[in-house]
């Protein structure tokens, strides 16, 4: 056998193991290369790659506040981007979105720093790949005893090797990532846009006479407050009382008013689809509205109970402070979650074949300067300022909402009436329902929706005098 053939098998050992050190340097260099940081539009999304594997395509790796889910946009080569969303500032990003052409611009400053993003991580990674190589190589050659020259030459066909590797894997097989990241106008770009859940009036009576339908939680139901005085027993499982602002709203117009609000309801489990209250269960609130095919006047008090505000207020009078990172990160998973339920909300009242008016009431901030009752339930100044500044996040995404759909937002303002005040639009701490509005707060409430009303078209629909204002509250 002539010497060179002897010495095939001991080359391709060293190809394997060039190669194998190669792929580990690759495959370390992605797992600690640290994340590039851009923030177009209020959102802050970190850029990176996903674990490299042998598909030569597939899908990249989104972040949702902890949940990962793949990208709708797929990428050629085994290295595909991974993309993290660390946070939202709602009013930044409405501010970006409402300027003109702001939605336009808002699309191209993302995908311009994504892309750019990607380029940078890459460069990144290439060099702490090297780094490894170079790290493995010169451990190796000491292992080996192996003379400066013969270190030297391992150290130049290791970081030769993994420079090649890499060019092959990203700069060759992946190099219409960077296209793709371009294309990206969005985080809906990148996951799709949700199906909207449809609502169908299943097994609900007619309602021809009603005019206006109220839909909502507790604020809505006015729990805490005079009970009905003939309620049905989904009333009292609901907590719904004659101090409701859909009673006030119904005298005030001579209207036949239909109030569906429900204590504890979210939009799925009380809006879009049925809620348990007790032994009672409730029909979804907008399907029972469907019987009311007349109504021209649709409100919607919803947003508390789906980012758990009553649960997050609890704690955080608990906590020593509640602007931690955990607090913080949780409530940013709830209002992602939320804007999505509430996005599949409007889609289905923008569906209604009446098209009646809508209004979306905001939520009111119960918390004045002068917090001295609450002082007993841990609640100082600057955690006030906290739960303020997260409802605020809440009411820009009710609001934008609201002018995607060409509905009304009414902000709901109780100054000088707060809690703590001498005349409180707010139940004290050691009522039955505490933060919620109390007969005061409910009339707030009306009038600040009929101002919005008289800012509006007339009403399509016309009372009927001799009936007088009515109020129902359950289909």
């Amino acid at each position: 056998m002539r010497p060179w053939l002897r010495r095939i098998p001991t080359l391709l050992g060293y190809a394997a193991a060039v190669l194998a050190v190669a792929a580990l340097s690759v495959w370390l260099s992605v797992r600690v290369t640290p994340l590039q940081t851009v923030s177009p539009a209020g959102q802050t999304v970190q850029v990176g790659a996903a674990t490299p594997d042998l598909n030569m395509s597939g899908p990249g790796e989104l972040e949702l506040f902890g949940q990962t889910i793949p990208t709708q946009p797929r990428f050629e080569g085994p290295i595909r981007p991974r993309l993290k969303l660390t946070h939202i500032s709602l009013n930044a990003q409405a501010s970006a979105l409402t300027k003109p052409g702001g939605a336009q611009a808002a699309g191209k400053d993302l995908s311009e720093q994504l892309t750019s993003a990607w380029t940078r991580y890459l460069l990144w990674e290439t060099l702490i790949a090297i780094g490894f190589a170079a790290l493995i190589a010169v451990a190796v050659a000491g292992i080996r005893r192996s003379s400066r020259a013969s270190m030297l030459w391992m150290l130049a066909i290791a970081v030769t090797s993994v420079f090649a590797l890499n060019a092959l894997g990203v700069y060759l097989l992946a190099s219409a990532t960077p296209a793709a990241l371009r294309q990206v106008r969005g985080i809906e770009d990148l996951v799709g846009p949700s199906t909207p859940t449809p609502v169908q009036a299943v097994g609900t009576p007619a309602q021809p006479g009603v005019e206006a339908v109220v839909i909502g939680d507790s604020t809505a139901a006015a729990i805490g407050n005079a009970p009905l005085d003939h309620p049905t027993t989904t009333d009292t499982a609901c907590g719904r009382s004659k101090d409701a602002y859909a009673l006030y709203l119904a005298a005030a117009n001579n209207w036949n008013i239909l109030n569906l609000a429900c204590s504890s309801a979210t939009i799925r489990d009380g809006l879009l689809g049925p809620q348990q209250r007790g032994t009672t269960q409730v029909p979804p609130q907008l399907s029972a509205a469907m019987g009311a095919g007349k109504a021209s006047v649709i409100i919607v008090s919803i947003g508390a109970n789906d980012i758990h505000w009553s649960t997050m207020a609890a704690l955080c009078a608990a906590a020593n402070a509640c602007d931690d990172r955990a607090s913080t990160a949780y409530f940013q998973q709830q209002i992602a979650a939320f804007t999505t339920a509430y996005y599949d909300l409007l889609s289905n009242v923008a569906a209604l074949p009446q098209h009646p008016r809508v209004l979306i009431n905001e939520y009111y901030n119960p918390f004045g300067e002068n917090i001295d009752c609450l002082k007993d339930q841990n609640i100082t100044t600057a955690k006030a300022k906290i739960l303020k500044s997260r409802l605020d996040q809440l009411n820009s995404v009710l609001r934008q909402g609201a002018q995607t759909f060409d509905f009304t937002a009414v902000p709901q303002h109780f100054d000088g009436h707060r809690l703590c005040s001498d005349q409180p639009f707010v139940q004290g701490p050691d009522a039955d329902a505490p933060l919620h509005p109390n007969a005061a707060g409910e009339l707030a409430i009306a009038l600040a929706d009929q101002q919005a009303l008289s800012r509006t078209r007339t009403p399509t629909s016309t009372p009927t005098p001799s009936t007088g204002a009515a109020a129902q509250n359950t289909p």
